[in-house]
């Protein structure tokens, strides 16, 4: 799935924190110049409508999101739906690739761009 067939949405890539699989937080990492083009400074949170129907919030009011330091959507239901649809955990410096595409005021939804075969 390249960009032209996102329409209006991007591609972010998954996200882990921790180098230990049991104990890490996960989100969705996000380009600076999609941030720029699809949040606004003055959200709070956004939420997210994930496969499994789970909605997940992740919160868009902290420094990290708008410097370069971070720029990821975090929650512990993204890392739920992750693990339980076998995306995580990923192969050293291959993590998945995730469809978000705009839903609504402060609302995405989410999809794993499934990988190609070489």
């Amino acid at each position: 799935m390249d960009r032209d067939s996102l329409g209006a949405g991007f591609v972010a890539t998954a996200w882990k924190n921790a180098t230990s699989w049991q104990r890490a937080a996960y989100g969705l990492k996000i380009t600076a110049e999609d941030r720029d083009r699809f949040f606004r400074h003055e959200w709070k949170t956004v939420s997210l409508r994930l496969p499994n129907g789970v909605i997940a919030t992740a919160n868009v009011d902290k420094e990290s999101f708008w410097n370069d330091t971070c720029r990821e959507l975090i929650s512990a239901e993204i890392g739920a739906w992750l693990r339980d649809a076998g995306l995580a955990p990923w192969p050293d410096r291959a993590p998945p690739r995730i469809s978000i595409i705009p839903d609504g005021d402060r609302a995405f939804l989410v999809r794993a761009i499934k990988a190609e075969k070489g």
